[in-house]
Parts: structure tokens; C-alpha cells; sequence
């Protein structure tokens, strides 16, 4: 599961990516409207498009002769779950560091 969502997080990691996906939040859009508003070549949004379905950030649905993508909940869900527990984690991580140093200044 966590190789999953490294997966995910190293899609986002990459700037085009990034911003089609913060693209797609807004709303559904083609391969088409994306390149339209972005530097590169719709077969290069494409390739872009096939890397965040596979690892699932987005989906898609035909539209007539187009494909509209949209973020998928589902796949930002599971993301967002595995940030929360490394968040915690690390807040459980420093909570016990912040009561060891207590307990060393006692001792001290």
C-alpha cells in the first residue's frame, strides 16, 4: 500500500503533471483543453494523463469523440489517508522525543 502511494506522490512530483491534475480539480476537461492552457503537446498531456489514471488520480469517461478526465476522489482519498498517518506519526515521533528531553532535564 505505501509503494502505491509513493507512486502517487511521485506523479504529483513531477511540475506538468502537477499541473494538470490541479487543472482537473476544477473541473473535467479533454486532452485538448489541457494543452491549450499548458507548454506542451497534447501527446505529451496524454502521456502525462496515462501516468496519474495509473496510479489513480484521475479517471476518465468518453465524451463523444473526446475523453474527459477528472480527479478521482477515490485515488485523492487514499492519498490524503497515507499523508494523515505519516502526520501522525510524526507528531507521535515528536511528542516522545519532547518526553525523553524532559525526562533527561529531570535527571540532569
Amino acid at each position: 500500500m505505501a509503494t502505491y502511494q509513493m507512486d502517487r506522490l511521485g506523479a504529483l512530483g513531477d511540475p506538468t503533471r502537477r499541473a494538470i491534475f490541479e487543472r482537473l480539480v476544477t473541473r473535467p476537461m479533454a486532452v485538448g483543453e489541457l494543452a491549450g492552457e499548458l507548454p506542451v503537446s497534447r501527446p505529451a498531456v496524454s502521456q502525462h494523463l496515462k501516468v496519474l489514471k495509473e496510479v489513480g488520480l484521475v479517471v476518465d469517461r468518453a465524451d463523444g469523440t473526446r475523453r474527459l478526465y477528472r480527479v478521482d476522489p477515490r485515488g485523492v482519498q487514499a492519498l490524503r489517508a497515507y499523508l494523515d498517518e505519516l502526520w501522525d506519526r510524526a507528531l507521535a515521533a515528536f511528542a516522545q522525543a519532547v518526553e525523553r528531553a524532559e525526562e533527561e532535564g529531570k535527571q540532569s
